[in-house]
């Protein structure tokens, strides 16, 4: 048959993150590949972090997709990822102690830009820099994606498929150390990295990421054509992307359902679903304007209790999130941008016993009232949220599994969100094992 015949109905789904990441995508990719043969991850870098509870156990992710933990699961890693070659293989040695076959399965694209140690050096030296000035740092997590987004736009990046050739990845190395040297040195007078051990641990780690390393988007459209299903796995939020989130307090790539087919090398029409997951609340990690942001250092009140309950904090660097109130204009900007399909509310459980729940419908801004979030951190900092009050509830949502099983109070305020922002609610999480999850419609089926 001509791969280019599409075999059999072959469906494929989208999951972004709606809000400033952190939703739980993580659990809901797992739980989705289980009518999924292939899970793909199309941006970031090791930046971001899944945390994954399968039968009471969690697992942290960060470059690997959510799909490792199906067995049977192809995980491609796409030419939009950074790769920290470093980080990718000390998760891999992680999952494989705890007994997970990954070599087997993940598949890494060779268009990949790489991250190495002078990234993540520029990367904590600026923001060290800006510290020193007095002004206000962007909060990255000092891992070096965003320098190596530069390298990649300045078409000065070594790739994935470089290691593959030592005295080719020497020469670029050389070149790419000597400009980024100087701007350590002399510009953000931080050490200088030094080429033979950078260049040495790149070619020792070569010899264990060469046999993963293939064209991805060749796979994927084989794959397609031959009837699999596929899961496109974003990293960090909407309202962290590049173009379209709270700039300049944004990730460098770009976080939309869009950067699917770019960021893995498929078209957009091998896109069909695009799963929103939103967290029943809000909350945000780094620097940036937060309109329904809650103090959380207040034992007692609304924002210690998310924080507190929800177990707010980064997984990958362990920072306490921020806390706010659930943001439904900010929502309709990320359904706008990404065609959201149906959307997947997670952690509703952590607003169980709460007595009045506020959720934001529009903002003031400059005297004028506005119902979705605008374009830019200046104009974010200045929205003053506008509230509807609803009811709470008192009976315990963790482990429901059926919508009609949840409180009335919780009922009626997830009909409410979706009254707001227009988008059905597919989905809902009521607790962070794969199993305690609520499906009104599947996205696959």
């Amino acid at each position: 048959m001509n791969a280019g015949v599409v075999k059999s109905a072959a469906k494929n789904v989208v999951v972004i993150g709606t809000q400033w990441g952190d939703e739980g995508k993580g659990k809901v990719v797992d739980w989705l590949t289980d009518h999924a043969q292939g899970v793909v991850r199309f941006q970031g870098g090791h930046n971001a972090g899944h945390t994954l509870v399968i039968g009471g156990k969690k697992t942290a992710l960060h470059l690997i997709p959510s799909g490792i933990m199906r067995p049977g699961v192809k995980c491609y890693i796409g030419n939009g990822v950074v790769l920290s070659p470093s980080k990718l293989l000390e998760e891999i040695r992680n999952l494989e102690a705890s007994g997970v076959d990954v070599r087997s399965r993940l598949i890494i694209s060779e268009g990949c830009p790489l991250i190495l140690p002078f990234h993540s050096a520029l990367d904590i030296a600026r923001e060290a820099a800006k510290e020193r000035k007095g002004v206000e740092k962007i909060g990255t997590t000092g891992r070096g994606i965003g320098p190596s987004y530069e390298d990649k736009i300045a078409r000065r990046a070594l790739r994935a498929q470089d290691l593959r050739y030592p005295e080719r990845f020497a020469e670029k190395l050389k070149e790419l150390l000597d400009y980024h040297n100087f701007v350590l040195q002399n510009y953000l007078h931080a050490a200088p990295i030094d080429f033979q051990t950078v260049y040495d641990e790149a070619m020792q780690q070569a010899e264990e990421l060469k046999p993963m390393l293939a064209d991805v988007s060749s796979l994927l459209y084989k794959a397609h054509c031959a009837g699999e299903k596929l899961l496109f796995e974003g990293a960090q939020g909407t309202l962290l992307d590049i173009d379209h989130g709270t700039y300049p307090f944004v990730t460098s790539s770009n976080c939309v359902a869009g950067n699917a087919a770019a960021g893995s090398g498929v078209g957009p029409s091998m896109l069909h679903y695009v799963l929103g997951i939103t967290k029943a609340y809000t909350t945000r990690v780094g620097s940036g304007p937060f309109p329904t942001e809650l103090p959380i250092d207040e034992d007692g009140s609304v924002g210690y209790h998310l924080s507190t309950v929800g177990a707010e904090r980064g997984t990958t660097t362990g920072r306490a999130r921020r806390c706010g109130w659930f943001d439904a204009a900010a929502l309709k900007r990320s359904i706008q941008i990404n065609g959201v399909t149906g959307l997947c509310i997670t952690k509703l459980d952590v607003l169980d016993k709460l007595p009045t729940l506020k959720l934001c419908t529009g903002y003031e801004l400059d005297g004028q009232v506005v119902d979705i979030f605008p374009y830019g951190a200046e104009e974010a900092a200045r929205c003053k949220p506008i509230y509807e009050e609803l009811p709470g509830w008192d009976n315990s949502t963790v482990g429901v599994k059926t919508f009609e099983a949840l409180p009335a109070n919780a009922q009626r305020y997830l009909n409410r969100i979706e009254e707001v922002v227009g988008v059905p609610i597919a989905m809902v999480s009521t607790g962070p094992d794969r199993e305690e999850t609520i499906v009104r419609t599947h996205p696959y089926l």
